[in-house]
């Protein structure tokens, strides 16, 4: 207890802070080693981590009211019997509470993400093709002809095939100016949706379209076996910039890879946008003599590249992507077995951090003398 019967925000907030630094260090440091020594681990429910946000919050909150109570007790500082009437108040005995409360949150929270664990390695053979999406991450996709812009509305349409994909193996190039592998070919299509969420027009530094560079990428990433059935979907507005995009289609189908297009955006065009760290949008793009810059769908070099690749083009809507005949003439190809191994016979952990939770807050309630002295301290405040 701290002098006249206060608590010491100043102690607390220090331990808290300490506290606070190691929690976070030991969540990263757990994260990291999972991801090396268990890679059979996968979330249930991954878009609850941002709750995990709320912890530093609830602490600030947390000091913020014992800094209000603080105020309350002072009220009592002329009263000589202040230490007699509140013998249990503790500056100690209030951390211990409310991290248990806190670390109690905690469990939940990592219970409502439902960690899974793959409970054993077998070999799966399944019947498919290989496929890799071509997406375009350049500024011309933050374009907002299509809702609520061309890149959200194209990783959506990923998403979308994700979910429709039966034994096939997927893979994922992000390309600007230059292209780069997101995803290498796999099966894992948890893996994939991951990746996936996490590309923008930040992800290759080098600003432009390079279409022809990332068909060429993907053909150098498909796995070196004979006879297998690919395809290339190239997802994008059809700004080409930096190469020849159709000389590449007509080698990927030299080489029996077929190569389909989808185009984003629409022929009028729409302003490119500007915006700040949140995403928000404050202007739109100027050229040097001040006029604003208009992206536009190339829908003519689009219909040439699936031409020279053999594959269909598939112009999207203001807010929605048909994907049906694109699905139709993939199910078409030729499907070899392929056998890869991989984590099976998943098991929700959820229980182990409810149960967790549960004892966290029964240790509270079989020491809860501190709420006996809150009710007591509040009681003498009234009166």
């Amino acid at each position: 207890m701290s002098k006249r019967g206060t608590y010491n925000i100043y102690g607390i907030a220090l331990s808290l802070l300490a506290i606070e630094i190691i929690f976070w260090l030991a969540i990263a440091g757990f994260y990291i080693g999972l991801k090396s020594y268990a890679p059979g681990l996968v979330y249930h429910r991954p878009k609850y981590f941002w709750l995990l946000i709320s912890l530093p919050i609830i602490t600030i909150i947390f000091l913020l009211l014992l800094r209000w109570k603080n105020k309350r007790l002072k009220a009592f500082s002329e009263v000589d019997l202040i230490s007699e009437a509140l013998p249990d108040l503790s500056s100690t005995r209030t951390i211990f509470k409310f991290l248990l409360y806190r670390f109690a949150l905690t469990a939940f929270i990592f219970g409502l993400i439902d960690p899974k664990m793959g409970s054993k390695l077998e070999e799966v053979k399944s019947m498919g093709i290989d496929v890799i999406i071509a997406l375009d991450v350049s500024r011309s996709m933050l374009a907002e002809d299509i809702t609520p812009n061309r890149l959200e509305r194209a990783k959506q349409t990923i998403g979308q095939m994700i979910d429709r994909l039966k034994g096939d193996r997927i893979g994922i190039i992000v390309f600007a100016g230059d292209a780069y592998v997101q995803l290498p070919v796999t099966s894992d299509y948890e893996a994939a949706r991951m990746f996936l969420s996490g590309i923008s027009t930040e992800s290759v530094p080098v600003q432009g379209t390079a279409i022809g560079a990332a068909i060429e990428l993907a053909l150098e990433s498909f796995a070196e076996q004979e006879g297998r059935s690919r395809s290339i979907v190239v997802i994008t507005d059809g700004e080409n910039h930096e190469d020849d995009a159709i000389e590449a289609a007509r080698d990927a189908a030299s080489k029996g890879t077929v190569v389909h297009a989808i185009g984003m955006g629409s022929i009028e065009g729409a302003p490119l946008p500007v915006v700040d760290s949140r995403g928000n949008t404050i202007g739109f793009i100027k050229d040097a003599s001040g006029q604003t810059v208009v992206s536009a769908l190339n829908e003519n070099m689009l219909i040439d590249l699936v031409d020279a690749g053999s594959g269909i083009f598939i112009r999207a809507g203001a807010s929605y992507v048909s994907i049906n005949e694109l699905v139709t003439e993939l199910g078409k190809m030729e499907k070899q077995e392929q056998g890869v191994y991989q984590f099976s016979d998943y098991e929700h952990r959820f229980q182990w951090f409810f149960a967790i939770g549960l004892f966290l807050l029964l240790i509270d309630i079989v020491t809860g003398s501190a709420r006996k002295s809150w009710t007591e301290a509040l009681n003498l405040y009234d009166a």
